[in-house]
């Protein structure tokens, strides 16, 4: 699996830059739902907020996801991937600190909106790099470490909320939300290269090749995709890449082979999403619709992302086995089970059981998500793909709320809610079924045969005038069952 220590070191520094990004992207996704208690009860805060308008103000992020991703997505695959993650996560860090100064609910709506467009760019970059830096046979389970940073961040929100809320505020909840800008900001500028892969993608084969020799990454990753070429092929320079990129992005998921998958994954998506959302935003409310205090309804948002964590490492170690597809199937099955049993009145105890296990099979289950789809596409359709499900996903993402608020405003019963929730993951799970084989196959491409990936001189090699052998090597979308 890993060809030398250099190798290893490089993968799990890319590794280490993406998760500690996702992370924060969960400590956003929970900690409006966390604050909202606060903001509701006291309107010297922002404004006044009732029920509906709180599910309308917490989608205004998600507006701001799904223009992110989506902008990621029709950039990404041109400008490469290491550019939109730098910049994403210096605009997500602004924005945070920015919000916890907001004085009204339009600065604070419109500066939600904004930081948004970051988390965007993050979600739909995340995956794409993953699947060009994952180890073979470690898709599903490296995108899983990455995608559980979102649970995992919501784990941190609600431990926060419950130790720090009474003592910082909402405000400074806000805040903690901008380590990023001093911390994280750094290390990425050092550990996460530009994805050879990519550089090969758009004939910069040179600059690939210059980045496996001095990372310690495997030759084969700077080999272009496609028919076998000849190694007398000279790295084309930057102007030549809007001709290698003719089936790239977006219109290569339009393209007959993806159109069905795209929009299938692009639903699933809207379905593990609107999930996420309104159940983080609304939980520890429905909870105290129940009777339960508001200190232990707040720790229901750490069960919910807990149990997410856990489900989402196991069905990605079960998903790398069997395939993700039967996978994400079983984890929305299993959401709609725990979610329909709570409506039966449980004792307390198998109530929290229920809800950690609605973790495993709503945020756990868009975890194994986005590794099924950035591994479902080839590398020129890879981060469109992406930001496609990422960027759709939202519009479910920005109903959950809103159909949360609903419920509440409505004065409906709490079982109400978890009926809703617990039917739309049975249709996700239908969906998931319905999604077709990916057509990406193993491509032959063109790989020195007299160089290793130790002595590999890369100018030299990019441009030599001698015929090589092509080879294949595993395509990210292969392994899809």
């Amino acid at each position: 699996m890993w060809e030398s220590p250099a190798h290893r070191r490089t993968v799990y520094g890319v590794l280490a830059v993406v998760a500690l990004a996702i992370l924060f992207d969960g400590y956003d996704l929970v900690i409006y739902g966390a604050v909202l208690p606060t903001l509701m009860a006291d309107p010297t805060q922002i404004g006044a907020l009732g029920a509906a308008q709180a599910g309308a103000l917490g989608s205004y992020a998600l507006v701001g996801v799904m223009i992110g991703a989506l902008t990621a997505g029709a950039v990404g695959d041109r400008i490469g991937r290491r550019r939109i993650m730098l910049g994403a996560i210096a605009w997500f860090s602004v924005g945070m600190a920015a919000t916890a100064f907001a004085r009204d609910i339009t600065t604070f709506g419109v500066l939600r909106l904004l930081t948004g467009l970051g988390i965007g760019a993050i979600v739909a970059t995340a995956g794409a790099i993953i699947a060009e830096f994952a180890p073979a046979g470690r898709h599903n389970l490296f995108n899983a470490v990455v995608y559980s940073g979102i649970p995992a961040g919501g784990v941190l929100t609600s431990a926060l909320a419950m130790v720090l809320r009474d003592r910082i505020g909402w405000r400074g909840l806000f805040l903690i939300g901008a380590v990023p800008l001093v911390l994280v900001l750094p290390y990425a500028w050092f550990a996460l290269p530009e994805s050879p892969r990519w550089l090969a993608s758009r004939g910069r084969i040179r600059q690939a090749a210059e980045v496996c020799a001095s990372r310690g990454l495997p030759l084969e990753m700077a080999a272009a995709p496609g028919a076998p070429r000849t190694a007398d092929t000279t790295p084309r320079d930057d102007r030549d890449d809007d001709k290698v990129a003719a089936r790239t992005g977006f219109a290569a998921l339009l393209s007959p082979a993806y159109r069905l998958g795209t929009l299938l994954l692009g639903f699933m998506s809207f379905a593990g999403l609107l999930l996420t959302y309104g159940l983080n935003t609304w939980l520890p409310t429905i909870m105290e619709n129940y009777g339960i205090d508001a200190k232990s309804s707040l720790g229901f948002l750490l069960v919910l992302n807990g149990g997410a964590i856990v489900g989402g490492l196991a069905a990605s170690w079960l998903a790398d086995r069997h395939g993700p597809r039967v996978i994400v199937a079983c984890s929305f099955v299993l959401a709609t089970l725990a979610l329909v049993a709570i409506t039966v009145s449980p004792p307390f105890v198998l109530v929290v059981a229920l809800v950690a296990a609605a973790g495993m099979g709503t945020i756990g289950t868009q975890v194994l998500l986005y590794g099924f789809v950035s591994n479902y596409y080839e590398t020129g359709a890879r981060a469109a793909g992406v930001a496609w499900c990422a960027g759709f996903g939202r519009l479910g993402g920005i109903l959950g709320p809103v159909i949360g608020g609903f419920l509440v405003a409505a004065g409906l019963e709490a079982d109400t809610s978890f009926l809703v929730f617990g039917g739309i993951a049975l249709a996700g799970a239908a969906l998931t079924l319905a999604v077709p084989r990916s057509p990406a196959q193993s491509e032959p491409v063109a790989v020195p045969d007299e160089v290793t990936p130790l002595d590999f001189d890369p100018p030299a090699a990019a441009v030599a005038g001698e015929p090589v052998a092509a080879e294949p090597v595993e395509h990210a979308g292969s392994d899809l069952r």
